[in-house]
């Protein structure tokens, strides 16, 4: 079972927090609830499988007027999870939006589109000329559609009003409409699965020092994408297993939670992890005795991970290099694959490149050259000498940092429901951030 982050921040569960938002209002009462004779009812959107990162397909959604009478004005909003969003211009009758975007729910982009044509009952429709884009950093996405006979209320400063060619709605003849008189659903939700993987890596260490020393240590977790990953909400999406060298005890660290018998379990700050982001989890390791041959080891959770097919780099060794005792040999590499080492008389030894045997010659002292790197994230971590910090835990380069305080609220299931929920219209948060994409 996997185990929360024990740094992750209190998470907010208020009302404003539902599906991760507030305050944008679409309409009134919800389509057809008082008024049965104008009823619209969203038809049924189909999973969208194995599409390409880079490529756009039409933006799915159409929906029914199940009424008597014919309506004169409809509108419908969209909400995209982080790795979708929509071609551009976008029309002149359409305005769009993002939210989200920080540590605590990844960003979502809403598009809103007014339809100034008459609507005739029993008949489909749907927009012509949307397109949905299939980002880079696509792979596991939601999307959800709705509509609406209500105007809806754009709050003041909406950044994007579109300045393309209007679009309009077309028949449908080809697709069943729904019954008539009927009044749910308003919206409708599909996946989006991209063909395309993440590759979530650990890094180790090497450590040096005497008895009595307290030396840091840092490792690290990336993902190097190109995907995103969105994990359960409230959760952390992977959970990563330290085990410290035999001879050492930790004082110091308050980002991960012991296990027992010199074992941390590590979790993240959210319930998502976007592409080419890193953490690090800092301890302060005390050498309480000299043990020949003494590693530890950095493993990734034993969690199903469909979407990263590179496994060589779930795993590092921590190696210790303790003065007097000879040496630890093998590679602080991030698929921890590395050869092991070994030592000459009265020499210290050294560890070359993963895959390598080092060897240190009678009498004298070995060298270290080897590093250890998290590929393909565009981050590394140096294998030849001991890695620096605080007790403290902090993030290098990625959006992953710790902040010490917050909360999360993932996540795309969450964001793209958002704008769906229900009786009243929708509530969506908007959180105004750079886009982080």
């Amino acid at each position: 079972m996997a185990h929360a982050s024990p740094r992750r921040r209190a998470l907010r569960r208020t009302a404003g927090a539902v599906g991760a938002v507030a305050l944008m209002v679409l309409g009134a009462a919800p389509a057809g609830a008082a008024d049965p004779d104008t009823g619209l009812v969203m038809g049924k959107i189909a999973p969208i499988d194995g599409v390409k990162p880079g490529s756009e397909l039409d933006l799915p959604g159409s929906f029914t007027n199940t009424g008597t009478a014919a309506l004169d004005k409809v509108w419908m909003i969209w909400s995209a999870s982080y790795g979708l969003n929509y071609s551009y211009p976008t029309p002149s009758n359409c305005s769009t939006d993002n939210y989200g975007g920080d540590d605590d729910q990844p960003q979502s982009y809403l598009l809103i589109c007014e339809f100034d044509q008459p609507v005739s009952p029993g008949v489909v429709y749907a927009p012509e000329g949307l397109k949905l884009r299939i980002d880079d950093s696509a792979l596991n996405d939601e999307l959800s559609a709705r509509v609406s006979k209500s105007p809806i209320q754009i709050p003041e400063g909406w950044p994007t009003q579109g300045t393309g060619p209007a679009i309009k709605l077309v028949e449908r003849p080809d697709e069943t409409p729904a019954s008539p008189g009927s009044t749910e659903p308003a919206w409708a939700k599909t996946k989006v699965t991209a063909k395309s993987t993440a590759d979530f890596q650990v890094t180790g260490a090497q450590l040096k020092g005497k008895v009595g020393d307290t030396v840091p240590l840092a490792v690290k977790f990336a993902n190097a994408g190109p995907g995103w990953v969105a994990g359960e909400p409230y959760d952390s999406v992977v959970n990563v297993h330290i085990k410290m060298p035999v001879g050492t005890t930790v004082t110091g660290t308050h980002s991960c939670r012991e296990e027992g018998q010199g074992s941390y379990v590590c979790g993240t700050d959210a319930s998502f992890i976007r592409p080419n982001t890193e953490h690090t989890y800092k301890f302060k390791l005390k050498i309480n005795k000299a043990v020949p041959g003494a590693k530890g080891s950095v493993t990734l959770d034993k969690k199903s991970r469909p979407f990263d097919p590179v496994k060589s780099n779930d795993s590092a060794d921590i190696l210790l290099d303790v003065e007097g005792a000879g040496t630890t040999g093998g590679s602080g590499s991030t698929s921890g694959s590395g050869g092991s080492g070994t030592s000459g008389s009265g020499g210290s030894g050294s560890t070359s490149g993963s895959g390598g045997s080092g060897s240190a010659a009678s009498g004298g002292s070995g060298s270290t050259s080897g590093s250890g790197s998290t590929s393909g994230s565009g981050t590394s971590a140096t294998g030849g000498s001991s890695a620096s910090g605080t007790s403290g835990s902090s993030a290098t380069g990625g959006d992953l940092a710790e902040t010490g305080s917050g909360s999360t609220l993932p996540l795309a299931a969450a964001a793209a429901g958002a704008v769906v929920l229900g009786a009243g219209g929708v509530l969506v948060a908007r959180r105004r951030a750079a886009r982080q994409r």
